[in-house]
């Protein structure tokens, strides 16, 4: 049968009506539609857009089975479309069943040997074969690749670059040539502008961008998604590496900087957007919890809400409420714009025109 769902839509925040048939949304009235949302706030699904449906809570790969669970938590929580930044399980047997959110992969990290999490990512001994995996990765992936911009180099103690300018460069043009768009994980400063510089996309996490580099980062267009309430796990991470003392010291230096430094990006105009890290470190089911955490840096409830919603959407190339569109949305009693308490249990979650 036929639904239909009445209230305030968002962002506009104008009256809306919506019918759903065939799993996608009309925006013209059908007959016979039972109506199961009358009076409230109407949004797309939320976007979780940095997250790891198959990744396990120390690392590594999981059974399938693991993977759907944490698919459904995110469902539960209203994020109907999750960028996985990248998962050592393959995950696109999800992509058959109708009652999980949408995936946008981008295959699996590419990092040079012993610079990352151990099992996570596709290890590179000789940073030559980085342009060859990235075209690998880009024909496997929904449109990204993500690489590993920086880690713990145990040789001098601290977060050092993976790559070289050159070699980024060549892999970045390798991923645009395949129609892939490229992210990096990147915590420090010394990695950022070879990643800016050679055409990255878009930058996660970046608690290392300075005055220099956010001018960089507007000159280039690049995005950034700072995963705010994985960066509250710096400090201990910087209490678990006493064998690395510098690095320890680094880690607590970037967190304190944080928030400011994140201000200053979002106020020179980067387009930043939310995402958890939700795998490891990070339990499934926050996004509600990071759109908060954006508007301490400045952003207003609208903007942050935007961050992991209709601007996320723009951002993926993936639709809102338009016409003919697949009937991914929310409905809210009460505006989820006050917070997590609202925005943690929508009233409705409708995901390709199925009620949850």
């Amino acid at each position: 049968m036929p639904l239909h769902v009445r209230g305030v839509g968002l962002p506009e925040q104008q009256p809306v009506e919506l019918w759903i048939v065939d799993g996608r949304i009309s925006r013209e009235p059908v007959s016979g539609a039972n109506t199961v949302f009358d009076g409230g706030w109407i949004l797309p699904g939320l976007v979780d857009a940095h997250c790891h449906v198959g990744l396990g809570e120390h690392g590594g790969s999981i059974e399938i089975d693991e993977a759907i669970v944490q698919a459904e938590t995110e469902r539960g929580a209203g994020a109907l479309l999750l960028r996985d930044c990248g998962s050592p399980t393959d995950t696109r047997s999800l992509d058959d069943r109708d009652d999980l959110p949408r995936i946008i992969r981008a295959g699996r990290h590419l990092a040079r040997t012993k610079r990352y999490s151990p099992g996570l990512a596709i290890d590179i001994e000789d940073e030559s074969r980085l342009p060859d995996l990235v075209a690998k990765q880009a024909r496997r992936g929904d449109g990204w690749v993500k690489l590993v911009g920086d880690w713990i180099d145990r040789e001098i103690g601290d977060l050092g670059p993976l790559w070289s300018d050159e070699v980024l460069k060549t892999a970045i043009e390798v991923a645009h040539h395949h129609g892939a768009r490229v992210t990096a994980h990147v915590f420090g400063e010394d990695a950022m502008a070879g990643l800016i510089n050679a055409g990255i996309d878009c930058i996660e996490h970046g608690t290392g961008v300075t005055d220099d580099i956010i001018e960089l980062m507007v000159e280039h267009g690049t995005a950034l998604v700072p995963t705010l309430v994985n960066i509250e796990n710096f400090p201990g991470i910087a209490d678990a590496a006493t064998r690395y003392p510098k690095y320890a010291a680094h880690m607590r230096d970037l967190y304190a900087k944080c928030y400011p430094r994140m201000a200053a990006a979002r106020d020179a105009g980067i387009p930043v957007y939310a995402g958890t890290d939700a795998g490891s470190m990070v339990a499934h089911g926050r996004i509600a919890d990071e759109i908060e955490a954006l508007k301490g840096i400045g952003m207003s409830p609208d903007e942050a809400l935007g961050a992991a919603c209709w601007d996320a959407r723009r951002w993926l190339g993936r639709p809102g409420l338009d016409h003919g569109a697949s009937a991914d949305l929310l409905c809210y009693a009460d505006d989820p714009r006050q917070g997590p308490a609202v925005l943690n249990r929508p009233d409705r979650v409708i995901l390709r025109g199925q009620m949850f």
